[in-house]
Protein backbone atom coordinates (compact mmCIF):
# COMPACT_ATOMS: atom_id res chain seq x y z
CA UNK A 1 0.00 0.00 0.00
CA UNK A 2 3.04 2.37 0.43
CA UNK A 3 3.91 1.88 -2.65
CA UNK A 4 0.26 2.61 -4.46
CA UNK A 5 0.15 5.73 -1.61
CA UNK A 6 3.76 7.08 -2.87
CA UNK A 7 2.54 6.40 -6.60
CA UNK A 8 -0.55 8.27 -6.58
CA UNK A 9 -0.18 11.01 -3.46
CA UNK A 10 -3.02 8.92 -1.74
CA UNK A 11 -3.60 8.60 2.00
CA UNK A 12 -2.87 4.95 3.51
CA UNK A 13 -6.30 4.94 4.93
CA UNK A 14 -7.64 5.99 1.66
CA UNK A 15 -5.77 3.83 -0.34
CA UNK A 16 -6.53 0.76 2.24
CA UNK A 17 -10.22 1.08 1.95
CA UNK A 18 -10.17 1.20 -2.09
CA UNK A 19 -8.43 -2.07 -1.52
CA UNK A 20 -10.89 -3.63 0.79
CA UNK A 21 -13.43 -2.77 -1.71
CA UNK A 22 -12.43 -4.07 -4.53
CA UNK A 23 -11.08 -7.35 -2.48
CA UNK A 24 -14.87 -7.29 -1.09
CA UNK A 25 -15.95 -7.46 -5.08
CA UNK A 26 -13.03 -10.08 -5.80
CA UNK A 27 -11.34 -7.71 -8.03
CA UNK A 28 -8.02 -8.25 -6.49
CA UNK A 29 -6.57 -10.70 -4.48
CA UNK A 30 -3.85 -10.25 -1.57
CA UNK A 31 -1.12 -12.74 -0.42
CA UNK A 32 1.29 -12.09 2.94
CA UNK A 33 4.47 -12.72 2.71
CA UNK A 34 6.02 -11.60 6.20
CA UNK A 35 5.22 -8.23 7.00
CA UNK A 36 4.36 -7.37 3.69
CA UNK A 37 1.25 -7.89 1.58
CA UNK A 38 1.38 -8.00 -2.48
CA UNK A 39 -2.47 -7.27 -4.02
CA UNK A 40 -2.56 -8.59 -7.27
CA UNK A 41 -5.46 -8.78 -9.36
CA UNK A 42 -8.06 -11.61 -9.38
CA UNK A 43 -8.08 -13.35 -12.79
CA UNK A 44 -7.21 -12.57 -16.20
CA UNK A 45 -10.93 -11.30 -16.91
CA UNK A 46 -10.33 -8.62 -14.91
CA UNK A 47 -7.14 -7.76 -16.47
CA UNK A 48 -9.40 -8.18 -19.63
CA UNK A 49 -11.70 -5.04 -18.14
CA UNK A 50 -9.59 -2.89 -17.15
CA UNK A 51 -7.74 -3.31 -20.92
CA UNK A 52 -11.43 -2.97 -22.25
CA UNK A 53 -12.23 0.56 -20.27
CA UNK A 54 -8.81 2.06 -20.64
CA UNK A 55 -9.34 1.39 -24.10
CA UNK A 56 -12.49 2.87 -24.43
CA UNK A 57 -11.38 5.82 -22.63
CA UNK A 58 -8.54 6.25 -25.25
CA UNK A 59 -11.03 6.36 -27.98
CA UNK A 60 -13.43 8.60 -26.21
CA UNK A 61 -10.52 11.04 -25.96
CA UNK A 62 -9.45 10.49 -29.47
CA UNK A 63 -13.29 10.96 -30.71
CA UNK A 64 -13.95 14.34 -28.40
CA UNK A 65 -10.41 15.60 -29.78
CA UNK A 66 -11.35 14.84 -33.43
CA UNK A 67 -15.06 16.51 -32.74
CA UNK A 68 -13.39 19.45 -31.00
CA UNK A 69 -10.73 19.74 -34.07
CA UNK A 70 -14.18 19.76 -36.49
CA UNK A 71 -16.26 22.28 -34.75
CA UNK A 72 -13.25 24.13 -34.73
CA UNK A 73 -12.66 23.78 -38.89
CA UNK A 74 -15.94 24.90 -39.13
CA UNK A 75 -15.90 28.20 -37.02
CA UNK A 76 -13.14 29.87 -39.73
Amino acid sequence: MTEVAALTGEELSTISQRLRVLRAEHLVSRRRDGKHIFYALADEHVADLIRAVLAHASEDGAHKAHNHHDHDDHSE
